[in-house]
């Protein structure tokens, strides 16, 4: 019995190296195998990943619709944890209106090599062309381009002779995002603003190039209102109306390093059009150059604006003026192409500017121009070393100060109206 026991224990032996020899052997099969059934399935938390729309049915040959291929591009790329790459690649992409849409499960990139070609038939457009919101963290760079083809469908503008007119699609929307960045791309030839910020928080725009023929209508370069802390820098623009225009509800606002035209200037306003509009506060424009632009640096609130608010702390340093129209100009009866009311009765405080080392050379015989209300004339306005001067032969400079109260040192004789 004792050798039938040691027998048997020896095949129990041999018979547990035998499962465990064929266990180690199957699991390289069995890790494969589960890899296998992963495949597809979600990434893991924490993962990146790359969405191209070349491989969601987009042709880069500027003739097929690609609006399905971006927004499902989107739709993955939002979709996923980690950090997501939504890839344009080069090529040209005719699109319809495009839909980004949040909040994400991680952070965005669009990676913009290729150009995007808006479509010109308006009966496409709800609202605008490309529209983000809801988004943080989102990143939008590369060297493509975001071609509004506006040239085709300007004359649908009839801004100009109707107050309450229709609107054409802007071309890049940000609506709600925080924590944003847009660098190094084109805007072209948008329909109407090349790009508006809305509702927006930690936006940093730089090294950006917006490019539009200066008769262009309503082609503003980069149009923000109620965000804060919106950062543009190294920029050039040359647009058909404000280069950079600076909507009600816009606090700590950073522009430097900006080259403007032509264009309208770079503008705080307007102001007072719309009821229930916010205070600006806290602008500074420093180190920006401005070429054969129809305005500089400009302040402008409706005569019968119909919200009360206040404009204060604008402040504006080292500025180039290359022969410009109206280099300073604070304008509280601005009325555009002259259809609406002029009552006097502003709502509209402006307090607060500051005009610091402005120099260079203006197309008008008034450099300076500070036309505030009777009613809520301006105050502590300030210019130190203000050297702007006319250099057209039939006038002399000059500058008009109507309604403002402050002081000036340092400048052209000229120019020390206050």
């Amino acid at each position: 019995m004792a050798l039938t026991g040691d027998i048997l224990r020896v095949f129990f032996f041999l018979a547990m190296v035998v499962c465990a020899a064929h266990a180690a052997k199957e699991a390289p099969k069995g890790k494969d195998e589960k890899k296998g059934d992963s495949a597809g399935a979600p990434e893991p938390s924490g993962g990146g990943g790359s969405s191209d729309i070349s491989e969601l049915g987009a042709k880069g040959d500027g003739k097929t619709d690609c609006t399905k291929a971006l927004n499902d591009a989107w739709t993955a790329a939002c979709g996923k944890e980690g950090a997501q790459t939504l890839t344009i690649p080069k090529g040209d992409y005719l699109t319809g209106p495009l839909n980004f849409t949040g909040p994400c499960k991680g952070s965005v990139t669009i990676q913009l090599d290729g150009n995007l070609l808006g479509t010109t038939d308006l009966k496409a457009y709800k609202t605008n062309w490309i529209e983000i919101q809801h988004v943080d963290n989102l990143v939008i760079n590369g060297k493509g381009t975001i071609d509004g083809q506006g040239k085709q469908v300007w004359d649908s503008n009839k801004c100009a002779q109707k107050y309450d007119c229709k609107i054409l699609p802007n071309s890049l929307v940000l609506d709600y995002v925080n924590n944003g960045t847009v660098s190094g791309i084109t805007l072209l030839n948008s329909k109407f603003f090349h790009m508006n910020v809305f509702q927006c928080k930690g936006i940093t725009i730089k090294d950006v190039t917006v490019t539009a023929p200066g008769d262009s209508p309503n082609t503003d370069g980069i149009h923000m209102g109620d965000s804060s802390k919106v950062t543009i820098t190294g920029t050039t623009i040359g647009v058909g109306d404000d280069c950079i225009s600076i909507g009600p509800g816009s606090t700590e606002i950073n522009i430097t390093g900006v080259t403007c035209g032509p264009g309208h200037g770079i503008s705080v306003g307007s102001l007072g059009r719309y009821k229930d509009e916010k205070d600006v506060t806290d602008v500074n424009v420093k180190d920006c150059t401005l070429k054969k632009s129809t305005n500089g640096v400009r302040i402008k609130s409706y005569e019968d604006a119909a919200s009360t608010l206040t404009a204060s702390k604008l402040h504006y340093e080292n500025i180039a003026m290359e022969d410009v129209a109206n280099p300073i100009i604070i304008d509280m009866k601005y009325c555009p192409n002259k259809i609406c009311t002029k009552n006097g009765a502003s709502k509209v405080t402006i307090k607060d500017v500051s005009f610091k080392n402005i120099t260079g050379t203006s197309s008008t015989p008034e450099a300076v121009s500070l036309l505030c209300s009777d009613k809520l004339p301006c105050t502590g306005v300030t210019m130190d070393n203000v050297k702007v001067e006319y250099k057209g032969t039939n006038n002399k400079t000059m500058a008009v100060c109507n309604n403002a109260k402050g002081s000036a040192t340092g400048c052209l004789k000229e120019l020390a109206c206050l």
